[in-house]
């Protein structure tokens, strides 16, 4: 159906003409549409709710950094949002009840998408004092905390004497009782409301990376361009 030919001879080989080069442009550009139609139907396909784990430390800040790249990358996406401690999250994860978790990872560990990196301090109310204070009253995180575990490590290096008031699974409710003036605290710099006073001359807390892990069978939506787009967002 060409009346010119898409090949000439260069020597002893052939290689695409002027009009053969043309096509070939059309051709990866329709191979690109199909590609991105293919993309949108499968999206459709299977279509359900994206189930995304969080910690409610980081609901405030990095909740909707997340929220709004999956929003862009699918905006008739259906999200739901569920925030527990990481390990249930993490459990949740390698059952399959989750697409995707906001969690910490490990030193040296390059596990999930980098979101954001963690300070550990500590937290008190403005009016409490700390130097008059014989024994230091504390509410901090579950044991298997990072914060938890060099917060108690660090005061009994130093021979301070504590007690541990209380064990919060939640960020909001060792901010309560912070707030209260009960006890000091000790969590990421990232979930310290503006209403507590950062402590100076404490033990030294841990930092850690904020990452998002996909689960088993990643969503259609976590794709290589969403993952990317994150990313790069969160820098």
């Amino acid at each position: 159906e060409l009346s010119v030919s898409l090949f000439e001879k260069e020597g002893r080989n052939l290689v695409l003409s002027e009009a053969g080069l043309a096509l070939r442009s059309h051709a990866e550009q329709l191979v690109s549409l199909h590609n991105q139609a293919l993309k949108q139907v499968k999206r459709y396909e299977n279509k359900r709710p994206l189930r995304l784990g969080c910690p409610e430390d980081y609901n405030d800040n990095i909740l909707p950094k997340v929220i709004r790249v999956l929003q862009q990358s699918e905006p008739t996406c259906s999200i739901q949002v569920f925030s527990e401690p990481s390990i249930t999250l993490r459990e949740k994860l390698d059952e399959g009840k989750l697409d995707a978790a906001i969690v910490t990872r490990a030193p040296d560990s390059e596990e999930g998408y980098w979101l954001a990196s963690d300070k550990g301090v500590w937290i008190a109310h403005p009016d409490f004092d700390i130097k008059n204070a014989q024994t230091l009253p504390l509410a901090l995180f579950q044991t298997d905390c990072k914060y938890h575990a060099a917060a108690v490590d660090g005061l009994t290096k130093r021979g301070t004497p504590y007690q541990l008031l209380a064990c919060c699974n939640t960020a909001s409710a060792q901010r309560a009782i912070v707030r209260s003036g009960m006890a000091i605290g000790a969590m990421g710099n990232i979930s310290v409301s503006e209403d507590l006073k950062i402590l100076d001359d404490m033990p030294s807390l841990p930092s850690v990376d904020i990452v998002l892990v996909t689960g088993v069978e990643p969503h259609p939506i976590l794709d290589k361009d969403c993952l990317e787009q994150l990313v790069e967002l969160m820098a």
